[in-house]
C-alpha cells in the first residue's frame, strides 16, 4: 500500500493512487467496474497530476468533479482547489469516498463536499464551482457537460476525460466531417479544444479505446434574440438529415422549405450549405429570423 501520509511543505508531492491501492480500495466495498456506468479507474499518479496540470486550477477555486468513483483524480483535485464538489451517482462508491479523503488528504477533508446524485438531474450544489473536472462515460459524455453549462453559469473553465471520439467530436469546428451536434451546442457555451490523449493502460480496466481531453473556457452566447431552445432545436433539425441541404433539412422546422429559405436569406446564411459549414452565430440568426417572422 502506498503511504498515504501528505507532504509537508517543500517536499515531493503527496502520493497518488497506484493500481495497487485502486484494487485493495475496490476489494474493500466489493466493487467490481460496471460497463453499465462506463467505470475506468485511473490507476497511474502521473496521469492523475497531468490532467490536473491540463486543467489549470486555480488555489482559490471550487472545483466540480463528476464520477469521483474510488477518489483518484479527487485527491489530485484537492492538492491544486481550494474545495472539490463531487457528484457520485453509485451509492457504495459514494459512502467509501469521504473516507478515503480523509485517511489519505486528513488535512483536505473539510474542503471536500459529497453529492450523491446523477450529474444528469443535479441543479443545485452546496458551493459554486468555478471550475469543471471530470472523467466521463463516452454515453453520456455530451449531454452531462451540457447539463452542467446550463445549471451552473459559475463553471468558468474546465477539462473532461472522454472517449477520445467525443473529445474530437466537441472539439471540432465548421467544416469538419465530425462537427455536429454536440461540436455547436457545446460552442453556445465555451470554447472547446483537444487538451491531450491518454492511453488505455492507465485505466483500470482497460478501456478497448484511448481517452481523450477536451479543455474548455466559457465565453457569452451569440448576441440573439431567439433563446437557448430555439437556437438548439435549428441545431437538431440541421444534423437530422446532415447530407441535405439546409434548405432541406430545415423545412419542416420552418413549416416549408420555402420558410426556411427565406429565415436562411435573412440570416445571411446559403441555403444550398449544409449544416456542417456553418457556427453557432449562424445558427442563431437562423432561429432570430424565424422567431421575428412568428412573433
Amino acid at each position: 500500500m502506498t503511504d498515504p501520509t501528505p507532504s509537508a511543505p517543500g517536499t515531493a508531492p503527496a502520493p497518488l493512487f497506484g493500481a495497487s491501492d485502486i484494487r485493495r480500495l475496490a476489494e474493500e466495498i466489493g466493487v467490481r467496474p460496471t460497463k453499465t456506468l462506463g467505470q475506468n479507474f485511473v490507476i497511474d499518479g502521473n496521469t492523475i497530476r497531468r490532467i490536473v496540470a491540463a486543467a489549470g486550477i486555480g488555489p482559490e477555486e471550487t472545483v466540480l468533479e463528476v464520477g469521483p468513483g474510488l477518489g483518484s483524480l479527487t485527491l489530485g483535485l484537492l492538492d491544486a482547489a481550494k474545495s472539490v464538489v463531487a457528484v457520485e451517482i453509485d451509492p457504495v462508491l459514494a459512502a467509501k469516498l469521504p473516507e478515503t479523503v480523509r485517511q489519505w488528504r486528513p488535512d483536505a477533508a473539510g474542503n471536500f463536499h459529497l453529492v450523491r446524485a446523477d450529474a444528469m438531474k443535479v441543479t443545485e450544489l452546496p458551493a459554486e464551482p468555478a471550475a469543471l473536472v471530470a472523467n466521463l462515460p463516452y454515453n453520456v459524455a455530451v449531454p452531462v457537460v451540457l447539463h452542467l453549462l446550463q445549471h451552473f453559469p459559475s463553471i468558468q473553465h474546465g477539462l473532461v476525460m472522454v472517449q477520445d471520439e467525443v473529445a474530437d467530436r466537441l472539439a471540432a469546428g465548421p467544416g469538419s466531417k465530425i462537427y455536429g451536434v454536440p461540436s455547436v451546442k457545446a460552442a453556445w457555451y465555451s470554447s472547446m479544444r483537444k487538451a491531450g490523449v491518454i492511453g488505455m493502460n492507465v485505466f483500470w480496466p482497460a478501456p478497448k479505446i484511448q481517452s481523450g481531453l477536451v479543455a474548455f473556457t466559457r465565453r457569452e452566447p451569440p448576441a440573439t434574440t431567439a433563446s437557448r431552445e430555439q437556437v438548439f432545436a435549428v441545431i437538431d433539425a440541421a444534423f437530422a438529415q446532415r447530407r441535405k441541404t439546409l434548405r432541406a433539412a430545415l423545412a419542416g422546422w420552418a413549416g416549408s422549405a420555402a420558410e426556411a429559405e427565406r429565415c436562411l436569406v435573412a440570416a445571411g446564411v446559403d441555403p444550398t450549405a449544409r449544416g456542417e459549414v456553418i457556427d453557432i452565430a449562424a445558427f442563431a440568426r437562423i432561429a432570430e429570423a424565424r422567431q421575428a417572422a412568428v412573433a
